[in-house]
């Protein structure tokens, strides 16, 4: 039977690579204006950033921060040397690269002392920011493994043609993943509205747990943005 797996971004080691070299008396650290402390900024962003975390305290008083890993222990996001920083849900979507100069596993998140981050005040100034990491980062996979962010967005349809809806997010039971599909509900003509909202102006939408096993997943076409499934429209 193929090998079938969904891999969340920290299950894989990501390669270590080094900071480009600069020319003589160029720093890497360039100060982001009226902002302290000092972070490694590149003016744009990669296409996709895939979020790992967030920084959810300051470490210490010599400016570590801890991370909150969606990964759990598993520690990955340690070994990258630059995460990404922002706030998703901000006007503008903005991120800033910043260089990693220590990192560490701590119980289930990960501590890291971060360039130009010298005090516990600089470190309090990263509290509630989202890491990320590029997802062209992540290293190759073999053939039936996935990662959980390429899973994501993906059109869920089964053997009968039925479309359940897109895959929103991916849990892990301990036995298995559990992909997390949902679909808008077509609703009747109600008043002469058509798509009911319900009272926060959201359409009403319908949850399905498929699991991501050999069994049940049949295809899984990332090009196609397409995972085929052998499961009843009753389950």
């Amino acid at each position: 039977m193929q090998k079938l797996s969904g891999l969340r971004p920290l299950l894989v080691r990501p390669p270590l690579r080094d900071l480009p070299e600069l020319p003589e008396g160029e720093s890497p650290v360039k100060r982001v204006q009226g902002t302290s402390p000092e972070r490694l900024v590149q003016s744009t962003p990669p296409e996709r950033l895939v979020q790992m975390g967030y920084i959810s305290a300051p470490f210490g008083i010599k400016g570590w921060v801890k991370v909150h890993s969606y990964a759990g222990e598993d520690g990955r996001l340690a070994e990258y040397p630059t995460w990404w920083l922002g706030n998703s849900s901000a006007a503008g979507n903005e991120w800033r690269e910043v260089a990693v100069e220590q990192s560490q596993m701590h119980g289930m998140d990960v501590v890291a002392k971060l360039a130009g981050c010298d005090d516990r005040d600089a470190a309090a100034s990263f509290k509630g920011q989202t890491v990320a990491v590029p997802r062209d980062a992540f290293p190759p996979i073999e053939s039936g493994e996935y990662y959980w962010a390429d899973l994501v967005g993906l059109r869920v349809r089964n053997s009968e043609g039925l479309v359940f809806g897109v895959v929103s997010s991916m849990l892990e039971t301990g036995a298995n993943a559990v992909m997390v599909v949902r679909q808008v509900v077509q609703q009747s003509v109600v008043d002469g509205v058509k798509n009911r909202h319900d009272r926060y102006g959201r359409y009403d939408t319908q949850e399905r747990l498929i699991p991501f096993i050999a069994p049940v997943i049949k295809r899984v076409d990332i090009s196609e943005g397409l995972i085929e499934v052998d499961w009843g429209a009753d389950f």
